[in-house]
């Protein structure tokens, strides 16, 4: 038997159906649906499905890609790094036939990131390949929710630094987006090839455009390094001078970044970066905010929220202690985060659960990588699930 891509969900009845089916009978665009989303390459691919779905198997897996779980399991595990650059991977640009449900992983997982630079440089194809209105941008990553704290997090570069250490330069662009900003201490780099200050100069622009602070420390001896290795009237190493140039900018040194600058234009003959002072983004200070407590809008409504971590959350304690009063439960996803593999399995049982009493559970506006780990553990089995628009 043939098995729909993201399974069954339970069938609620009219008279009880939920806020977002309301929506849709006032003439709202409907949800997008787990069931209505699929990773098949082409028509080709539907039809090699369906005829797979004539041979009788023993077990099957849960249908959305080897490369799609992996980085399902990954962002699960807290390695957004590595789950990002295995969806960049799998997912070509226009023209190609993976399908809709690949493309929503991989821009959800850039909204999470607060990587909005990449997001719009790939949502047209999107639209294109799909021929339907794409996500917004918004920003999900926990850096955006959340003030700045009063000190951010403080990386130090050692050694030489190369087109070899770009591994190294996305771990500290992954610790500045999780924090709002970074420090990066220099002190003990020994040298930057011109690849490498390629790779540099590509993370602080992405950085900038983010608007994630950024404050380099103890600049002075690296600049003096770059220094010896650019001559002015020498057309060559042309990041390694843009690289000197913003050294100077975060060491506040507007005399000599002005000579160097004049040389660079001669050298170059194109017009050199103007001066712009590199400060970071100081921490912003808001004051304390009072808890209060409003009663839910919707009485069969529960809330998941930031990151559900291990076994025993209490979230998910509370979950089945609020389903045991009730027939149905809307369970809003809007503000999580993550979910972690083991978490997962536990909300897994307790659905199982309340399936088994006869009750009715949804989880709406799920972000398409939590919902990637949720069809793994086949979550989507025993509960409705519908992604954030």
């Amino acid at each position: 038997m043939a098995l729909p891509f993201f399974g069954k969900k339970p069938a609620s009845p009219r008279s009880a159906a939920a806020p977002e089916e309301r929506a849709q009978d006032a003439g709202s665009p409907p949800p997008t649906e787990l069931s209505g989303l699929d990773f098949s390459a082409s028509d080709h691919g539907r039809a090699l499905a369906h005829a797979a779905g004539l041979v009788e198997v023993q077990e099957c897996g849960s249908g959305i890609g080897a490369a799609f779980e992996e980085a399902a399991v990954l962002y699960a595990n807290g390695n957004e790094v590595e789950a990002l650059a295995l969806l960049e991977a799998a997912v070509p640009g226009e023209g190609s036939m993976v399908g809709e449900g690949a493309w929503l992983m991989l821009l959800d997982m850039y909204r999470l990131g607060g990587h909005r630079q990449r997001f719009e440089s790939r949502v047209l194809d999107y639209a294109t390949r799909f021929e339907r209105s794409p996500p917004s941008w918004e920003d999900l990553s926990p850096a955006a929710g959340k003030p700045r704290s009063a000190q951010l997090p403080l990386v130090n570069l050692s050694g030489q630094l190369s087109a070899a250490a770009a591994r190294q330069f996305e771990q500290v662009a992954a610790i500045a987006r999780r924090s709002g900003g970074v420090r990066i201490d220099v002190s003990k780099v020994r040298g930057v090839d011109d690849p490498g200050c390629a790779i540099w100069r590509q993370l602080l622009a992405e950085l900038a455009a983010e608007r994630i602070g950024v404050t380099l420390l103890n600049v002075q001896s690296l600049a003096g390094v770059l220094g010896e290795r650019v001559e002015a009237g020498r057309a060559e190493a042309r990041d390694t001078w843009l690289m000197l140039l913003e050294l100077l900018q975060y060491a506040g040194d507007q005399s000599r970044f002005e000579d160097l600058a004049v040389e660079y234009a001669v050298t170059f003959e194109e017009s050199p970066p103007s001066w712009e002072r590199r400060a970071g983004l100081a921490p912003v200070a808001e004051p304390p905010r009072r808890a209060t407590v409003s009663p839910p809008a919707d009485p069969d409504g529960f809330v998941f929220e930031g990151e559900l971590t291990g076994a025993a959350n209490d979230s998910l304690k509370r979950l089945a202690a609020f389903a045991s009063e009730r027939r149905q439960v809307r369970i809003d996803c809007a503000r999580l985060h993550r979910i972690d593999f083991v978490c997962a399995g536990t909300l897994f049982n307790i659905l199982v659960t309340l399936q088994a009493q006869g009750k009715l559970v949804s989880l709406v506006n799920v972000n398409a990588m939590v919902a990637g780990l949720l069809r793994v553990m086949s979550v989507d089995q025993v509960a409705h699930v519908t992604l954030r628009p």
